[in-house]
Protein backbone atom coordinates (compact mmCIF):
# COMPACT_ATOMS: atom_id res chain seq x y z
CA UNK A 1 0.00 0.00 0.00
CA UNK A 2 1.07 3.47 -0.95
CA UNK A 3 1.20 4.69 2.67
CA UNK A 4 1.98 8.86 1.68
CA UNK A 5 0.24 9.11 -1.63
CA UNK A 6 -2.65 11.36 -2.78
CA UNK A 7 -4.72 10.13 -5.30
CA UNK A 8 -5.69 12.00 -8.41
CA UNK A 9 -9.21 13.01 -8.23
CA UNK A 10 -10.76 15.74 -10.82
CA UNK A 11 -9.68 18.89 -9.03
CA UNK A 12 -8.18 16.96 -6.17
CA UNK A 13 -4.21 17.58 -5.44
CA UNK A 14 -1.73 14.91 -6.27
CA UNK A 15 -0.19 14.94 -2.71
CA UNK A 16 -0.71 15.25 0.24
CA UNK A 17 0.75 18.43 1.92
CA UNK A 18 -0.65 20.28 -0.67
CA UNK A 19 -3.77 20.20 1.88
CA UNK A 20 -4.11 22.97 4.34
CA UNK A 21 -7.79 22.16 5.91
CA UNK A 22 -8.79 18.94 6.07
CA UNK A 23 -13.16 18.09 4.98
CA UNK A 24 -14.23 14.85 6.13
CA UNK A 25 -17.00 12.64 3.90
CA UNK A 26 -18.47 10.52 7.03
CA UNK A 27 -20.00 7.38 6.37
CA UNK A 28 -21.53 6.52 9.75
CA UNK A 29 -23.24 8.27 12.09
CA UNK A 30 -24.45 6.36 14.77
CA UNK A 31 -23.08 6.27 18.15
CA UNK A 32 -19.33 6.16 16.98
CA UNK A 33 -19.53 7.94 14.31
CA UNK A 34 -21.15 11.21 16.51
CA UNK A 35 -18.04 10.57 18.97
CA UNK A 36 -16.09 11.21 15.52
CA UNK A 37 -17.72 14.30 14.87
CA UNK A 38 -16.96 15.12 18.19
CA UNK A 39 -13.53 14.88 18.02
CA UNK A 40 -13.13 16.80 14.32
CA UNK A 41 -14.77 19.91 16.14
CA UNK A 42 -12.07 20.23 18.47
CA UNK A 43 -8.95 19.84 16.05
CA UNK A 44 -6.97 22.55 13.91
CA UNK A 45 -8.11 23.00 10.14
CA UNK A 46 -10.45 20.24 9.80
CA UNK A 47 -14.45 20.45 9.41
CA UNK A 48 -17.32 17.90 8.26
CA UNK A 49 -18.39 18.52 4.76
CA UNK A 50 -20.74 15.52 4.22
CA UNK A 51 -22.20 12.92 6.07
CA UNK A 52 -24.40 9.85 4.95
CA UNK A 53 -26.22 8.43 7.10
CA UNK A 54 -29.37 6.48 6.25
CA UNK A 55 -31.31 6.38 9.86
CA UNK A 56 -33.05 9.24 10.21
CA UNK A 57 -32.84 9.52 14.10
CA UNK A 58 -29.11 9.42 13.85
CA UNK A 59 -28.77 12.06 11.10
CA UNK A 60 -30.89 14.21 12.93
CA UNK A 61 -28.34 13.90 15.26
CA UNK A 62 -25.22 14.21 13.29
CA UNK A 63 -26.67 17.04 11.27
CA UNK A 64 -26.61 18.97 15.21
CA UNK A 65 -23.09 18.31 15.81
CA UNK A 66 -21.80 19.25 12.32
CA UNK A 67 -24.61 21.71 10.64
CA UNK A 68 -22.58 22.97 8.22
CA UNK A 69 -22.20 19.49 6.26
CA UNK A 70 -24.07 18.07 3.19
CA UNK A 71 -26.89 15.52 3.85
CA UNK A 72 -26.44 12.66 1.07
CA UNK A 73 -28.14 9.59 0.43
CA UNK A 74 -24.98 6.98 -0.72
CA UNK A 75 -21.70 6.65 -0.61
CA UNK A 76 -21.53 7.93 -4.59
CA UNK A 77 -23.27 10.66 -2.88
CA UNK A 78 -20.89 11.47 -0.39
CA UNK A 79 -17.61 11.66 -3.11
CA UNK A 80 -19.52 13.56 -5.47
CA UNK A 81 -19.39 16.64 -3.04
CA UNK A 82 -16.22 18.21 -4.83
CA UNK A 83 -15.04 19.58 -1.33
CA UNK A 84 -14.56 16.61 0.29
CA UNK A 85 -10.72 15.27 0.45
CA UNK A 86 -10.81 12.61 3.11
CA UNK A 87 -13.50 10.11 4.58
CA UNK A 88 -14.66 8.39 7.61
CA UNK A 89 -16.10 4.88 7.72
CA UNK A 90 -17.60 4.19 11.20
CA UNK A 91 -20.94 2.17 9.78
CA UNK A 92 -21.82 -1.41 10.71
CA UNK A 93 -19.03 -4.05 10.57
CA UNK A 94 -20.37 -6.10 7.72
CA UNK A 95 -20.25 -2.64 5.48
CA UNK A 96 -16.90 -1.48 5.89
CA UNK A 97 -15.11 -3.75 3.13
CA UNK A 98 -17.69 -3.47 1.20
CA UNK A 99 -17.92 0.43 1.10
CA UNK A 100 -13.89 0.29 0.82
CA UNK A 101 -14.55 -1.42 -2.68
CA UNK A 102 -17.23 1.50 -3.80
CA UNK A 103 -14.98 4.24 -2.81
CA UNK A 104 -11.90 2.54 -4.43
CA UNK A 105 -14.14 2.22 -7.88
CA UNK A 106 -15.25 5.90 -7.70
CA UNK A 107 -12.93 8.30 -5.72
CA UNK A 108 -10.09 7.03 -3.80
CA UNK A 109 -9.74 9.43 -1.08
CA UNK A 110 -7.63 8.58 2.46
CA UNK A 111 -9.69 6.64 4.79
CA UNK A 112 -9.71 6.81 8.66
CA UNK A 113 -12.14 2.94 8.67
CA UNK A 114 -13.62 1.91 12.01
CA UNK A 115 -12.42 -1.57 12.74
CA UNK A 116 -13.04 -4.30 12.15
CA UNK A 117 -11.63 -4.07 8.36
CA UNK A 118 -14.11 -7.48 7.62
CA UNK A 119 -16.50 -10.08 9.16
CA UNK A 120 -16.06 -13.43 7.47
CA UNK A 121 -12.71 -15.46 6.60
CA UNK A 122 -14.04 -15.62 2.79
CA UNK A 123 -13.61 -11.65 2.29
CA UNK A 124 -9.89 -12.09 2.94
CA UNK A 125 -9.44 -12.19 -0.90
CA UNK A 126 -11.42 -8.90 -1.40
CA UNK A 127 -9.15 -6.94 1.15
CA UNK A 128 -5.53 -8.37 -0.81
CA UNK A 129 -7.06 -6.74 -3.82
CA UNK A 130 -7.78 -3.53 -2.12
CA UNK A 131 -4.63 -3.36 -0.43
CA UNK A 132 -2.73 -4.16 -3.64
CA UNK A 133 -4.29 -0.96 -5.25
CA UNK A 134 -5.84 1.20 -3.17
CA UNK A 135 -3.27 4.76 -4.50
CA UNK A 136 -4.52 6.81 -0.94
CA UNK A 137 -3.52 6.27 2.61
CA UNK A 138 -5.81 3.91 4.89
CA UNK A 139 -5.38 4.62 8.71
CA UNK A 140 -7.59 1.52 10.49
CA UNK A 141 -9.28 2.94 13.40
CA UNK A 142 -7.68 1.54 16.44
CA UNK A 143 -8.37 4.13 19.37
CA UNK A 144 -6.99 1.55 22.14
CA UNK A 145 -3.43 2.05 20.99
CA UNK A 146 -3.89 5.94 21.14
CA UNK A 147 -5.60 6.23 25.11
CA UNK A 148 -2.85 8.10 27.15
CA UNK A 149 -2.47 5.61 29.92
CA UNK A 150 -1.96 2.67 26.90
CA UNK A 151 -0.16 4.51 25.10
CA UNK A 152 2.23 5.04 28.09
CA UNK A 153 2.29 1.77 28.69
CA UNK A 154 3.61 0.89 25.17
CA UNK A 155 6.19 3.56 25.00
CA UNK A 156 7.79 2.05 28.27
CA UNK A 157 6.85 -1.64 27.97
CA UNK A 158 10.66 -2.85 26.59
CA UNK A 159 12.31 -0.60 29.07
CA UNK A 160 10.42 -1.43 32.47
CA UNK A 161 10.29 -5.04 31.88
CA UNK A 162 13.92 -6.03 30.18
CA UNK A 163 12.02 -7.32 27.18
CA UNK A 164 8.36 -8.30 27.44
CA UNK A 165 7.96 -12.10 28.30
CA UNK A 166 4.13 -12.40 29.46
CA UNK A 167 1.22 -9.70 28.53
CA UNK A 168 -1.76 -9.59 30.19
CA UNK A 169 -5.29 -7.47 29.12
CA UNK A 170 -8.36 -7.76 30.95
CA UNK A 171 -11.49 -5.93 29.99
CA UNK A 172 -14.16 -6.30 32.64
CA UNK A 173 -17.18 -3.77 30.97
CA UNK A 174 -20.37 -3.20 30.08
CA UNK A 175 -22.65 -5.30 27.50
CA UNK A 176 -23.00 -4.05 24.16
CA UNK A 177 -25.05 -0.74 23.83
CA UNK A 178 -28.19 -0.65 21.62
CA UNK A 179 -27.75 0.55 17.91
CA UNK A 180 -29.70 1.14 14.99
CA UNK A 181 -31.23 -1.74 13.87
CA UNK A 182 -29.51 -4.14 17.01
CA UNK A 183 -26.96 -4.95 14.53
CA UNK A 184 -24.58 -5.47 17.02
CA UNK A 185 -26.23 -8.53 18.47
CA UNK A 186 -25.37 -10.94 15.86
CA UNK A 187 -22.19 -12.76 14.73
CA UNK A 188 -23.04 -12.15 10.94
CA UNK A 189 -23.51 -8.64 11.35
CA UNK A 190 -20.76 -8.43 13.68
CA UNK A 191 -17.90 -11.00 12.83
CA UNK A 192 -18.27 -11.86 16.41
CA UNK A 193 -16.81 -10.62 19.75
CA UNK A 194 -13.63 -11.74 19.60
CA UNK A 195 -13.73 -9.72 16.06
CA UNK A 196 -15.83 -6.74 16.67
CA UNK A 197 -14.78 -6.13 20.07
CA UNK A 198 -11.47 -7.73 21.05
CA UNK A 199 -9.75 -6.95 17.68
CA UNK A 200 -8.61 -3.69 19.68
CA UNK A 201 -6.37 -6.13 22.22
CA UNK A 202 -5.33 -8.10 19.61
CA UNK A 203 -4.26 -5.07 18.21
CA UNK A 204 -2.02 -3.97 21.50
CA UNK A 205 -1.08 -7.84 21.73
CA UNK A 206 0.84 -7.41 18.27
CA UNK A 207 2.34 -4.10 18.77
CA UNK A 208 3.69 -4.77 22.21
CA UNK A 209 5.06 -8.05 20.71
CA UNK A 210 6.73 -6.34 17.70
CA UNK A 211 6.17 -9.35 16.18
CA UNK A 212 3.73 -11.79 14.58
CA UNK A 213 1.09 -14.37 16.33
CA UNK A 214 1.88 -18.06 15.56
CA UNK A 215 -1.16 -20.02 17.97
CA UNK A 216 -4.07 -18.91 19.51
CA UNK A 217 -6.17 -20.66 22.08
CA UNK A 218 -9.24 -19.93 23.36
CA UNK A 219 -12.92 -20.34 25.24
CA UNK A 220 -16.09 -18.14 25.29
CA UNK A 221 -19.47 -18.08 24.63
CA UNK A 222 -22.76 -16.06 25.92
CA UNK A 223 -23.52 -16.90 29.47
CA UNK A 224 -25.66 -13.57 30.79
CA UNK A 225 -26.31 -10.73 28.27
CA UNK A 226 -29.04 -10.77 25.79
CA UNK A 227 -30.00 -13.85 26.43
CA UNK A 228 -34.14 -12.78 26.54
CA UNK A 229 -33.71 -10.26 23.66
CA UNK A 230 -35.89 -10.89 20.43
CA UNK A 231 -34.06 -8.78 17.53
CA UNK A 232 -37.18 -7.18 15.17
CA UNK A 233 -36.91 -10.05 12.27
CA UNK A 234 -37.14 -12.26 15.27
CA UNK A 235 -33.61 -13.78 15.67
CA UNK A 236 -32.21 -14.14 19.30
CA UNK A 237 -28.91 -12.62 19.92
CA UNK A 238 -25.51 -14.84 19.81
CA UNK A 239 -23.03 -12.20 20.38
CA UNK A 240 -20.48 -13.62 22.84
CA UNK A 241 -20.01 -12.00 25.97
CA UNK A 242 -16.94 -13.54 27.66
CA UNK A 243 -13.90 -14.87 26.48
CA UNK A 244 -10.46 -16.13 27.75
CA UNK A 245 -7.73 -16.51 24.80
CA UNK A 246 -4.06 -17.36 24.99
CA UNK A 247 -1.72 -16.29 22.12
CA UNK A 248 1.81 -16.91 21.59
CA UNK A 249 4.07 -15.37 19.23
CA UNK A 250 7.01 -15.45 17.16
CA UNK A 251 9.44 -14.37 19.65
CA UNK A 252 8.46 -15.90 22.24
CA UNK A 253 6.10 -13.80 24.29
CA UNK A 254 2.89 -15.18 25.44
CA UNK A 255 -0.43 -13.15 25.96
CA UNK A 256 -3.42 -13.23 27.42
CA UNK A 257 -7.15 -11.72 26.84
CA UNK A 258 -9.74 -11.74 29.89
CA UNK A 259 -13.11 -10.55 28.51
CA UNK A 260 -16.20 -9.99 30.64
CA UNK A 261 -19.26 -7.87 29.65
CA UNK A 262 -21.01 -7.95 32.88
CA UNK A 263 -19.11 -6.33 34.81
CA UNK A 264 -19.92 -2.88 34.66
CA UNK A 265 -19.61 -2.67 38.02
CA UNK A 266 -15.88 -2.43 38.21
CA UNK A 267 -13.57 0.35 38.99
CA UNK A 268 -11.28 0.11 35.71
CA UNK A 269 -12.23 -1.20 32.74
CA UNK A 270 -9.24 -2.27 31.04
CA UNK A 271 -6.14 -3.49 33.31
CA UNK A 272 -3.02 -4.29 30.79
CA UNK A 273 0.23 -5.77 32.51
CA UNK A 274 3.53 -6.65 30.84
CA UNK A 275 5.96 -8.44 32.67
CA UNK A 276 9.59 -9.46 31.80
CA UNK A 277 13.57 -9.99 33.35
CA UNK A 278 13.79 -6.71 34.71
CA UNK A 279 10.24 -6.22 36.47
CA UNK A 280 6.45 -5.12 35.21
CA UNK A 281 4.46 -2.12 33.99
CA UNK A 282 0.80 -2.28 34.29
CA UNK A 283 -2.01 0.30 32.83
CA UNK A 284 -5.65 1.07 34.54
CA UNK A 285 -8.13 2.48 32.54
CA UNK A 286 -11.30 3.48 33.64
CA UNK A 287 -14.33 2.89 31.40
CA UNK A 288 -16.56 5.82 29.43
CA UNK A 289 -16.88 8.71 32.45
CA UNK A 290 -20.88 9.31 31.67
CA UNK A 291 -21.36 5.41 33.21
CA UNK A 292 -19.67 5.96 36.57
CA UNK A 293 -21.93 6.25 39.34
CA UNK A 294 -22.71 10.11 40.23
CA UNK A 295 -22.72 9.13 43.88
CA UNK A 296 -19.35 7.67 44.24
CA UNK A 297 -17.77 11.18 43.38
CA UNK A 298 -15.09 11.70 40.15
CA UNK A 299 -14.43 8.96 38.12
CA UNK A 300 -11.09 7.29 38.39
CA UNK A 301 -7.88 8.48 37.06
CA UNK A 302 -5.82 6.33 34.64
CA UNK A 303 -3.01 4.99 35.83
CA UNK A 304 -0.06 3.55 35.12
CA UNK A 305 2.34 1.40 38.17
CA UNK A 306 5.57 0.58 37.35
CA UNK A 307 7.18 -2.51 39.73
CA UNK A 308 11.13 -3.27 38.77
CA UNK A 309 12.38 -6.39 40.48
CA UNK A 310 15.04 -4.58 42.13
CA UNK A 311 14.82 -2.53 43.99
CA UNK A 312 11.00 -3.57 44.79
CA UNK A 313 8.41 -1.56 45.01
CA UNK A 314 5.73 0.06 42.68
CA UNK A 315 6.02 3.34 41.21
CA UNK A 316 2.43 5.19 40.70
CA UNK A 317 1.83 7.78 37.68
CA UNK A 318 -1.54 9.54 37.33
CA UNK A 319 -2.37 10.08 33.71
CA UNK A 320 -5.52 12.15 33.47
CA UNK A 321 -6.65 13.00 30.45
CA UNK A 322 -7.65 16.41 29.29
CA UNK A 323 -11.54 17.35 30.48
CA UNK A 324 -12.60 18.28 26.80
CA UNK A 325 -11.31 14.91 25.54
CA UNK A 326 -12.88 13.15 27.72
CA UNK A 327 -16.31 14.90 27.39
CA UNK A 328 -16.14 14.40 23.50
CA UNK A 329 -16.19 10.25 23.68
CA UNK A 330 -16.20 6.99 25.20
CA UNK A 331 -12.74 6.39 24.39
CA UNK A 332 -9.79 8.30 27.15
CA UNK A 333 -8.87 11.16 24.43
CA UNK A 334 -7.49 8.84 22.09
CA UNK A 335 -10.29 9.11 19.38
CA UNK A 336 -8.73 13.06 19.04
CA UNK A 337 -5.54 12.24 18.98
CA UNK A 338 -6.07 9.52 16.62
CA UNK A 339 -7.91 11.86 14.07
CA UNK A 340 -4.44 14.14 14.78
CA UNK A 341 -2.61 11.42 13.59
CA UNK A 342 -4.89 10.94 10.38
CA UNK A 343 -4.65 13.86 9.52
CA UNK A 344 -0.99 14.22 9.09
CA UNK A 345 -1.10 11.10 6.97
CA UNK A 346 -4.19 12.93 4.89
CA UNK A 347 -1.45 15.38 4.29
CA UNK A 348 1.44 13.58 3.76
CA UNK A 349 3.47 14.60 6.88
CA UNK A 350 3.14 10.48 7.93
CA UNK A 351 2.56 7.16 7.18
CA UNK A 352 -0.40 5.34 8.43
CA UNK A 353 0.30 4.49 11.92
CA UNK A 354 -2.23 1.10 11.94
CA UNK A 355 -2.18 0.11 8.19
CA UNK A 356 -4.39 -2.24 6.25
CA UNK A 357 -2.13 -5.35 7.47
CA UNK A 358 -2.39 -4.17 11.13
CA UNK A 359 -6.14 -4.20 10.81
CA UNK A 360 -6.10 -7.46 9.03
CA UNK A 361 -4.04 -8.87 11.70
CA UNK A 362 -6.44 -7.75 14.50
CA UNK A 363 -9.06 -9.47 12.80
CA UNK A 364 -7.74 -13.09 11.74
CA UNK A 365 -6.42 -13.28 15.37
CA UNK A 366 -10.36 -12.69 16.64
CA UNK A 367 -11.34 -15.32 14.08
CA UNK A 368 -8.85 -17.98 15.32
CA UNK A 369 -9.65 -17.62 18.53
CA UNK A 370 -13.34 -17.85 17.68
CA UNK A 371 -12.64 -20.92 16.12
CA UNK A 372 -10.71 -22.48 18.88
CA UNK A 373 -13.51 -21.82 21.41
CA UNK A 374 -15.79 -23.33 18.82
CA UNK A 375 -13.54 -26.30 18.22
CA UNK A 376 -12.02 -26.74 20.87
CA UNK A 377 -8.48 -27.05 19.81
CA UNK A 378 -5.34 -24.78 19.24
CA UNK A 379 -5.72 -22.78 16.22
CA UNK A 380 -1.89 -22.73 14.23
CA UNK A 381 -2.35 -19.11 12.16
CA UNK A 382 0.13 -19.88 9.60
CA UNK A 383 -0.35 -23.65 8.52
CA UNK A 384 -4.63 -23.09 8.53
CA UNK A 385 -5.47 -19.78 6.59
CA UNK A 386 -6.10 -17.20 9.21
CA UNK A 387 -2.62 -15.53 8.57
CA UNK A 388 -2.51 -12.26 6.30
CA UNK A 389 -0.86 -12.95 2.94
Amino acid sequence: MAGGTWPATGRGRKRGRDVKTIRYGIIGCGMMGQEHLRNIALLEDAEVAAIFEPDAAMRAEAAAHAPGAVLVDSVAGLLAVEAVNVLLIASPNYLHLRQMEEIAAIRPLPVLVEKPLFTDPADAPRLVALRSAYPAPIWVAMEYRYMPPVAHLVAEAQAATGGVKMLTIREHRFPFLHKVGEWNRLNTRTGGTLVEKCCHFFDLMRLIAGCNPVRVMASGGQAVNHKDEVLPNGERPDIWDNAYVIVDFENGLRAMLELCMFAEGSRYQEEISAVGPLGKIECLVPGPGRFWPAHLGEAPVPQVIVSPRDPKGPRVLDVPVDPALLAAGDHNGSTYYQHAGFNRAARGEQAPAVTLTDGWWAVAMGLAAQESARTGRAVVLATEGYAPH
